[in-house]
């Protein structure tokens, strides 16, 4: 038998949503699986109105601004060969 459950998490104890009409004292085996993420990544300040790569902006560099120039010189770039004859 299989049940799909809803559940919270205190310590070792888990608390179901319903009576899993499961005989007391059963030996059950269980899958945990968030049901949904546990909040923002570490660091988000959820009153900020900064993007994500304004928050990578201390870590930027020349050398970043020279790679993106690159990639867009690149991506104007004709790349289409001629066909061989």
């Amino acid at each position: 038998m299989e049940r799909i459950m809803q559940g919270v998490v205190h310590g070792r104890t888990i608390e179901l949503e319903r009576d899993p009409q499961i005989t007391d004292g059963s030996q059950v085996e269980i899958v945990l699986r968030l049901s949904r993420l546990p909040g923002p990544p570490p660091g988000w300040n959820s009153g900020s109105t900064t993007t994500a790569a304004g928050m990578m902006a201390e870590h930027w560099t020349d050398d970043d601004d020279s790679i993106l120039e690159q990639i867009h010189r690149d991506r104007g770039r004709d790349s289409r060969r001629e066909p061989a004859e």
